[in-house]
């Protein structure tokens, strides 16, 4: 591959690392060549380095003329561009030759230029316009990549890569002594140094740092801080460490070219940022074995885990930063720890050579893109569903979605509707539409290929006539915008009202090209409202196929969703799913009673899951209320989060689930764990027959008496034939999405 980067060239920190970091990399396999608009130590390091380096001198314009020729002259296939000079230049570039230009964003765009207005006013709105206009654009950490999503760069175009470090390294120039006799700082045996190196500027806040400091020195006589750095805020910064800390303290260095030999003297690496991508600064001290503490934001909590390798604090909380700073002081055993612990994490997930090998990846899937890009003038799919609403149950149906289609075709686009875009492109990595924007779901119908309506029950109007409509409307507006339009996985009814029954058979009939249902009893119901002729088959709910998450965000799920109470690590937990419906009210009690009964005949914690806490927390809230009267049985309530995959993993670690909402039963089925539902809709008593199980009984059934035998019955029972039946259906449930590409091939 040919790429052209282009940078201003007067880039320090972070940026500058990142990009002679990669592009060292890359030049082994790549002809890259790095473009500087300025001349001066990051050009001249970057050919110290091996890197191929130009300097453009000159006019905007004629910088773009030289470019043009080169970029025509010597063939790049990409422009990659670094910064708000460079992506200005990028994006006109683009214009003239037509190639796929990338930009690395390292932090916030929108405070790279805090404390500077005329500053932000002139090119902080130049760079929001070029970055507007990238082709593709890439986070330095998830929290970026997040970043750009919630203002409104489609995910689709998005990537993320993490920035490395080497950390077999050379022996420092000076050793720990000898380095703080250079600055003038005299060395002890007992001395804690703390250090920061950064820009010293208002989004970096050295100000917190120096006033925690200063209470930390007030209380170590010991401590010391070092702060290698320069910026517009130096002076301000020597005038503050002057008046609040005590002489011989606190030692500016300024810029810092040997960094291997500041991190080896210091003991604790800081960082007080307000705003921060994924800074370089704590991978260089993790990998000279430095503690950290440091403020939680961007990135940061990807690397240093709060009190397991690290410490973390919110941005400008100086009280928190000063005991933080105390603690490792006086407790050195600590400091080491976290050092060594830190040491470990950064060098197994966070290496040069994973970086360079995920630079390649982007570089790669570009190119494809673009080409497929070229050939069709439809591609992708655009799925419609309830979806952003807060349930997890749907929202886990979309995320199983979007990651079995892009198994099966990486570069496949992929958008969604959305009652909560930002948190649904954030959750299911999928380019999202505002459910009630109709000018923008017509001008995504005129360019995607297939449309899918599902991943619930949206033909019913038990719930709703208006959602009846709005998805039938939808199904016709995609089918009059060109797209073949697909039923997904999708369930039918019950529709009560005759209207409504004419309208969806008419809608269906005449619009929709391919069906796959959930289960056999909406295959009847279809048939009932008298459609007919339209390819349809009997797979299963995508549900099916959620994955449950890691332990650990299992345990965040718990730790910062529980309402009232909290899941202990050891809890044995019936997990009991409710939810508001006529006549629910009148069995609280029953809920409360086989509650009871589980944890005393069978020594299990019983938790109140809101699936979709807007509606289900107050009736879980009310049940939990009447359990705990009963002396010594605990009933946490847990409200569902945006991460699905967490309650997933929630409710297989459960010994039973018994419920209203249909997909935490779909997720007990899926994970092996024993189930029983409450059916206020037939779909929930459809769902249990479906899997041959048979423990149900209707709201209307739902005694204390009925409740406590089926928890019996749970407890009692076999996995073998819920395997059996788990493992058919997890195969049917992947038909779905091979039916929906078996269309866009035919599309194609």
């Amino acid at each position: 591959m040919r790429v052209l980067h282009m940078i201003s060239g007067g880039d320090v920190g972070g940026a500058k690392t990142h990009v002679h970091t990669l592009l060292s990399g890359l030049t082994k396999t790549e002809n890259v060549l790095l473009v500087c608009f300025l001349d001066g130590p990051f050009a001249q390091e970057a050919q110290a380095l091996g890197i191929p380096t130009r300097v453009l001198k000159g006019s905007t314009a004629s910088i773009l003329k030289q470019l043009t020729e080169l970029v025509r002259s010597e063939g790049y296939e990409i422009l990659h561009c670094h910064g708000s000079r460079a992506n200005f230049i990028g994006s006109v570039l683009k214009k003239r030759t037509g190639l796929p230009t990338v930009t690395t964003v390292h932090s916030d765009p929108k405070i790279d230029y805090l404390g500077r207005p005329l500053a932000a006013l002139t090119y902080g709105n130049i760079n929001k316009i070029a970055l507007r206009r990238m082709d593709y654009w890439i986070g330095v950490s998830k929290t970026i990549e997040d970043m750009l999503h919630e203002r409104g760069v489609d995910p689709n175009r998005t990537f993320e890569i993490t920035n490395g470090v080497a950390f077999d390294l050379q022996p420092p120039k000076l050793d720990r002594e000898s380095y703080l006799r250079s600055l003038g700082m005299e060395p002890k045996p007992d001395l804690t140094v703390f250090g920061i190196a950064a820009r010293i500027n208002p989004v970096k806040d050295l100000g917190t740092l120096i006033r925690g400091f200063a209470k930390t020195a007030a209380a170590c006589p010991d401590a010391r801080l070092i702060i290698a750095g320069d910026g517009e805020q130096r002076s301000q910064m020597e005038a503050l460490a002057a008046q609040l800390c005590p002489a011989g303290t606190v030692v500016f260095a300024g810029w810092v070219a040997d960094t291997n030999s500041f991190y080896s003297a210091i003991d604790v690496n800081v960082l007080t940022s307000i705003s921060e991508g994924f800074p370089y600064a704590l991978l260089e001290g993790a990998s000279r074995h430095c503690a950290t503490i440091a403020s939680r934001v961007g990135g940061i909590p990807n690397l240093v885990e709060h009190e397991v390798n690290g410490l973390l604090f919110t941005p400008r909380d100086v009280d928190t930063l000063a005991e933080y700073m105390i603690r490792l002081v006086q407790n050195r055993d600590l400091l080491h720890d976290y050092a060594d612990r830190l040491y470990a994490d950064a060098r197994e997930r966070y290496s040069i050579e994973a970086t360079v090998a995920k630079q390649k990846e982007i570089y790669e899937t570009m190119l494809r893109r673009n080409a497929r890009a070229a050939a069709k003038s439809r591609d992708g799919i655009l799925i419609c569903g309830a979806f952003g609403k807060g349930n997890s149950g749907d929202d886990a149906i979309l995320q199983t979605m979007v990651r079995e289609m892009r198994r099966l075709d990486p570069d496949l686009p992929i958008y969604a509707t959305s009652r909560s875009p930002h948190e649904t492109a954030r959750e299911a990595d999928v380019g999202t539409i505002f459910t009630f924007h109709p000018w923008k779901i017509r001008q995504r119908m005129k360019k995607t290929a297939l449309y899918l309506s599902g991943g619930g029950s949206l033909i019913q109007d038990a719930t709703s006539t208006r959602s009846l409509w709005y998805y039938l409307r939808s199904i016709r507006l995609a089918k009059r915008r060109g797209n073949l339009v697909m039923m997904f996985g999708c369930g039918i009814g019950p529709v009560h009202r005759k209207a409504n029954r004419r309208r969806a058979a008419k809608v269906i009939q005449g619009c929709v090209d391919r069906i796959t249902l959930r289960d056999a009893a909406s295959a009847q119901e279809l048939e009932a409202l008298g459609v007919h002729g339209i390819p349809t088959r009997v797979t299963a709910d995508m549900a099916f196929l959620a994955q449950p998450a890691p332990m650990d965000r299992v345990e965040k799920l718990c730790k910062e969703c529980c309402v009232s109470d909290a899941v202990r690590p050891d809890d044995r937990l019936l997990i009991l799913t409710p939810r508001p419906w006529e006549g629910s009210e009148r069995h609280l009690n029953d809920f409360a009673a086989a509650a009871v009964y589980a944890a005393r005949e069978y020594g299990l914690t019983p938790l109140l899951l809101a699936m979709e806490p807007g509606k289900d927390l107050r009736v879980c809230e009310e049940i939990a209320r009447i359990v705990t009267k009963q002396e010594g049985i605990r009933c946490p309530v847990l409200a569902a989060s945006e991460d699905s995959t967490a309650v997933v993993g929630l409710i297989r670690l459960a010994k039973a689930v018994l419920g209203m909402r249909l997909h935490s039963l779909i997720f007990a089925a899926a994970q092996g764990t024993p189930f029983a539902g409450v059916s206020y809709d037939p779909k929930v008593a459809g769902f249990v027959d479906y899997m041959g199980q048979g423990r149900w009984c209707s709201l209307e059934e739902a005694d204390a008496a009925r409740l406590c035998a089926m928890v019996d019955d749970m407890l009692h029972s076999k996995g073998e034939e819920l395997c059996s039946a788990t493992q058919r259906l997890c195969s049917l449930a992947e038909e779905n999405c091979k039916e929906a590409m078996a269309m866009l091939n035919q599309k194609a």
